[in-house]
């Protein structure tokens, strides 16, 4: 009797512990359920090295007041490896405190591993130094590249582990991804991506997080991972598996700007749209793509031409302030949908089409809660829908929502919100300025690398510097012709990118650079050659490595040729297979002119003798930091193209003589959005102002460094505060009262 005792407390035990760890997040193909209770889970992505440790409690907060439950981020591999089993989780990268903060404005958080995040982040998030493992090939059925990839994910998972971040140990991360809009690149490469997915959630499941596993834009996904989808609107979407919620990761709240490209912005009346109709149609899940977009501080832009700004037209601007009145009709139309929650989670609608492009979907749920959804899809005219014996305006291109069945409380197109415009007010201008300018190398130079023929640009730097410096020498007989006629051969440069400055014998000749469709360029001119030995230096600039594409790590920059001299006696000459020598990086990035130590080092030049319009310059100048709270940026308009610093920490890469073409007439919110559609800032800059973190300064004496690769003026660079204008429109005010 004793035995059977011991054995039946064995069971008991066992039971117990089983259930302790059992998962506490489940779903059916109509909500998720969390500790109980079922939800329709309002997402929005906020990605920590986007902004400051010190931006983060009112970036959560402002989502939080915005009726989010989730939050949703990346995890950036090259910010937390950046050389091989050497981590970095610490400031911007400070992932645990990010997602503790998350956990205790009591929000969840949807952790996306990955580790692949594209999110126009430089190399889509891998170290530069896995393209280098030998026998690698990224994302697909191959062995290092698993190895490694399962390496990462798996000290994420078990760091979360040890903070207890995940729901069943009583943190807040209630889901997480593996792989990123993996299904275009497996139908690409056919068998060994099927194998590859495969093996993904096989990995993931395998670590015993407790919590779903998602894959997004992945039409075969393994059984017990929940597919989801990305987009603009994803009302049509089914998951594979129909005893899965139907998720919706990446609701893009508007495009990324790229240098040389306008701003595009999106509605807040399209983008409520898409959400009230993702979510009348089964949907339980929504994310926006983003919430709060950010800065690409430094050098993490990616994508080819990605600009330092992340804005995104985001319902939290990149200064973290509220873009109105995207964030406050957003924010009403949660409300709206926490109000049908009851009948949404608990049955599925009856749809009827009682008119030419109208629709009711109406969810009644067995304890009687009871919501509708009126929708007008005509693009064009507003329409009288009746429903239930009563008459509803609604507009064109819009859904109104009754969480009774009676009662009008939102409609995606009538706009009750006051709208803002952001205003920069310059506080600091007129700055001392100092200069130092960058010297010219030369191919005998002693610390010059010396190889036949031409390489690519980051097998040469592994992206340690956007510059890299290629150098060969070209001699001149005394008899040729073109010394006599003055008709200066032509030197033809062919690129893969992205931008190129050409100097002979240590004067610039001339520049060149990609364009938005064409990364890749040539630089064809003449130019001035003397008799004896000329000294060709081609400065090569990288902006930003690809961060989408098949096997995107074969992908090359940087100058390969052929270079060509033609005009000479010989006819043309091939410089392409001759000794070139290279030299990674600036002398000044050598020298660290960006910190307050290295800037100390090297005499700078002021006063009247300040080189101004002159490329390849470097400036410096100290400010103390202004009063207040407002968000600050630096208005860069008189400069051409280069990089910024503040107190060592890298602002980004300005670019503002690349000028906005585009499309920039009027935007009517109605009809099918895409990322062209409603555009701004034509003719002028692609990005203008460029975001300095309060936190990065210090009361005063703050170090501003920039390095000037075309020339520009820098005295008319200054600090400026940002704030909001409002103003009401009482026609949608009017228009709400009369439809009401």
């Amino acid at each position: 009797m004793g035995f059977m005792w011991k054995i039946l407390l064995i069971l008991v035990f066992l039971t117990f512990a089983c259930s302790s760890v059992r998962a506490t997040v489940s779903y059916d193909d109509k909500a998720f359920i969390i500790n109980g209770r079922r939800k329709i889970l309002i997402s929005g992505s906020i990605h920590y090295p986007r902004s400051t440790p010190q931006m983060w409690p009112d970036l959560i907060k402002k989502a939080k007041d915005g009726g989010l439950d989730v939050i949703q981020t990346y995890v950036f591999w090259n910010g937390h490896e950046p050389s091989p089993g050497k981590y970095n989780f610490e400031g911007r990268f400070d992932l645990v405190k990010f997602i503790k903060l998350v956990q205790q404005a009591g929000l969840y958080v949807h952790l996306r591993i990955g580790p692949y995040v594209c999110a126009e982040w430089n190399f889509g998030g891998f170290p530069v130094w896995l393209k280098y493992v030998p026998g690698i090939e990224f994302r697909t059925d191959n062995q290092p590249f698993k190895v490694a990839m399962q390496g990462f994910v798996q000290k994420i998972v078990n760091i979360m582990k040890s903070e207890k971040l995940f729901e069943p140990q009583g943190g807040p991360i209630i889901m997480s991804q593996i792989e990123n809009e993996y299904g275009p690149v497996e139908w690409e490469i056919g068998a060994p991506g099927k194998a590859y997915t495969a093996w993904a959630a096989n990995m993931a499941e395998g670590l015993h997080t407790g919590v779903p596993w998602i894959m997004c834009k992945q039409e075969d996904v393994p059984a017990n991972i929940i597919d989801s989808c990305n987009g603009f609107y994803c009302e049509g979407f089914r998951p594979k598996n129909p005893n899965k919620p139907k998720m919706f990761t990446e609701n893009w709240t508007g495009w990324y700007t790229q240098y040389g490209g306008t701003v595009p912005y999106r509605p807040a009346e399209d983008l409520a749209f898409s959400v009230a109709r993702f979510v009348q149609n089964n949907g339980s899940f929504f994310n926006y793509y983003m919430y709060h977009g950010g800065t690409n501080f430094g050098r993490t832009a990616a994508g080819l031409f990605v600009a330092t700004s992340y804005d995104y037209d985001a319902p939290l601007d990149e200064y973290g302030l509220p873009s109105e009145p995207k964030w406050g009709h957003l924010r009403n139309l949660h409300k709206a949908i926490k109000q049908c929650e009851p009948a949404l989670v608990s049955s599925y609608p009856t749809v009827t089409w009682p008119g030419k492009n109208q629709e009711v979907h109406v969810f009644r749920s067995k304890s009687g809660a009871c919501a509708a959804f009126l929708s007008n899809y005509d693009p064009t005219y507003s329409t009288k829908l009746m429903f239930q014996n009563h008459p509803y305006d609604l507009p064109a291109w819009s859904i109104s929502i009754l969480p009774d069945c009676k009662t009008e409380v939102y409609n995606t197109a009538k706009v009750t919100v006051p709208s803002s415009k952001a205003k920069m007010t310059p506080i600091s201008s007129g700055l001392s300025w100092q200069s130092y300018n960058e010297e010219t190398p030369s191919a005998d130079d002693s610390d010059a690398l010396v190889m036949d023929g031409l390489h690519e640009q980051i097998s040469v730097t592994r992206d340690s510097s956007d510059y890299l410096w290629y150098m060969t020498d070209v001699t001149v007989a005394s008899n040729e012709g073109f010394l006599k006629s003055g008709k200066w051969p032509l030197l033809t440069v062919m690129s893969a990118g992205h931008a190129l400055h050409v100097f002979i014998n240590g004067k610039l000749s001339g520049t060149t650079y990609g364009s938005l469709n064409n990364p890749k360029l040539t630089f064809s001119d003449n130019v001035n050659l003397r008799a004896g030995v000329n000294k060709i230096s081609l400065l090569s600039v990288s902006v930003g490595l690809a961060n989408v594409g098949v096997h995107y790590e074969k992908w090359n920059t940087g100058v390969l040729g052929p270079v060509s001299l033609k005009g000479l006696n010989e006819g043309t000459r091939d410089l392409t297979k001759q000794k070139w020598s290279y030299k990674v990086g600036l002398k000044g990035e050598a020298l660290s002119l960006h910190t307050v130590t290295g800037s100390s080092s090297v005499e700078w030049i002021q006063g009247s003798k300040l080189a101004q319009k002159q490329p390849l310059t470097w400036y410096k100048a100290t400010f103390n930091a202004p009063a207040g709270n407002d968000p600050l940026a630096l208005d860069m308009l008189s400069m051409g193209k280069g990089e910024i610093w503040i107190n060592g920490e890298g602002i980004g890469r300005h670019w503002p003589g690349y000028i906005a073409k585009g499309n920039c007439g009027a935007c009517n919110y109605a009809g099918t959005f895409k990322e062209t559609k409603c555009q701004s800032g034509c003719g002028q800059p692609s990005q203008r102002w460029y975001h300095v973190p309060r936190s990065w300064l210090k009361p005063s004496g703050n170090l501003l460094v920039v390095f000037e690769e075309w020339g520009g003026d820098p005295t008319k660079i200054s600090l400026v505060k940002r704030t909001s204008e409002w103003h009401v429109d009482q026609t949608k005010i009017s228009l709400v009262k009369r439809t009401a």
